[in-house]
């Protein structure tokens, strides 16, 4: 499992001082590439998202909290879930925000899918 905190700051916010979607996505790739990058130990490339609900707004001033684990390793492939909590530095408060899955494949030096050894127990 991956896991790794951000701090929302004005600048990754929308018009309602939340998090902007888009950033919230590179954050959950990013979550997801280095989980399946330590499943495999070989380059890994995001072939597909699916599902990404939004269940609560992340405000600015609150922190991200991202959890990602692969839940089907193939034979060049993988499947990651990330979730996202917000969480209230003053208060403790924490609600699950958003989750996903991704779908990466691990490639060769030229973007090719390659097949990698599973690793023995993922990190």
């Amino acid at each position: 499992m991956t896991c790794f905190v951000e701090m929302i700051f004005p600048e990754q916010s929308n018009h309602y001082g939340t998090l902007f979607g888009g950033t919230a996505l590179s954050l959950m790739g990013k979550a997801a590439f280095v989980a399946a990058t330590r499943h495999a130990r070989r380059a890994v490339v995001m072939a597909s998202s699916d599902k990404i609900d939004f269940h609560v707004p992340i405000k600015v001033g609150q922190i991200a909290e991202l959890k990602a684990r692969v839940v089907r390793s193939g034979r060049s492939s993988m499947t990651v879930e990330v979730e996202v909590t917000a969480e209230t530095l003053l208060s403790g408060d924490r609600r699950l925000a958003m989750s996903g899955r991704f779908e990466m494949v691990a490639v060769d030096e030229s973007g090719r899918p390659v097949p990698f050894a599973r690793a023995e127990e993922s990190v």
